[in-house]
């Protein structure tokens, strides 16, 4: 498949590698490809899937030089391709195993909060710096945040918007393994397996069970007239500037 996702097989389990220079920022198209690749997984016979970026990055989430130049239509696109492509693999009713093995920063540690099980590696920062962008989470974003962090590591991470190191988010309950860089593949590839030897048919119905409740509730808001409140004024002028400042330190 053309373009920045590319699967791998190994074994019955599909590899998905992010692979968008420099570090798999988040754009319309690869939104989409995401979204793309995980209905054409949802309908193929792997029986798990695998996560993992491209060197030092699993993603650094939104790409923020190119959010103050979208047009609203943009923006509602923006936010619309990040609430399918959350809420999507949330649903995905296979085991869905994150090798973060590098960075994973906003949007790009939501994806990895999507997974069933995370192996981080001992390199690269964790983090959900939208306030420090000035950018409103959308939907599916929070929803993930509140369902899979605690109440205390969430607060940390929403509102202090800082980034933290790989053993302080294992002890946050973001990640559930950290490894060295050459370990995190093969680790999540091993967890993948175990999750795939369990009842096949079951591991779908238990994992509704389990996210039902927060994967119900999203379907309903999203799907309701209000829809979700991020879709209007999503990059305002506090956000133009806000991104402006990170820009220029970086």
């Amino acid at each position: 498949m053309p373009g920045h996702i590319h699967i791998e097989e190994a074994g019955d389990v599909a590899i998905v590698r992010i692979d968008r220079p420099p570090a798999n920022a988040l754009d319309l198209d690869l939104l989409a490809e995401g979204h793309q690749v995980r209905e054409q997984l949802a309908a193929a016979d792997a029986s798990a899937v695998v996560l993992v970026g491209r060197e030092r990055f699993f993603s650094a989430g939104m790409d923020l030089k190119a959010a103050p130049q979208l047009s609203p239509s943009e923006q509602r696109a923006t936010v619309g391709g990040i609430n399918r492509l959350f809420s999507s693999w949330y649903a995905f009713p296979r085991p869905v195993v994150a090798a973060v093995n590098g960075h994973a920063v906003a949007g790009g540690l939501i994806l990895a909060l999507c997974a069933d099980y995370r192996v981080c590696a001992t390199e690269g920062r964790l983090g959900l710096t939208e306030l420090r962008a000035g950018l409103p989470y959308p939907l599916a974003a929070i929803s993930v945040v509140r369902a899979e962090l605690s109440a205390n590591a969430a607060r940390r991470l929403v509102l202090g918007a800082s980034l933290v190191e790989p053993p302080e988010a294992l002890a946050l309950g973001v990640v559930d393994e950290v490894r060295p860089p050459d370990e995190v593949l093969p680790r999540a590839l091993e967890i993948a397996r175990e999750m795939a030897a369990l009842p096949r048919a079951s591991y779908g119905v238990v994992k509704r069970q389990l996210r039902g409740p927060a994967i119900e509730a999203l379907e309903r808001a999203l799907g309701g007239a209000a829809g979700d409140p991020a879709l209007d004024a999503w990059v305002s002028d506090e956000t133009s500037d806000a991104v402006a400042g990170i820009l220029r330190r970086d």
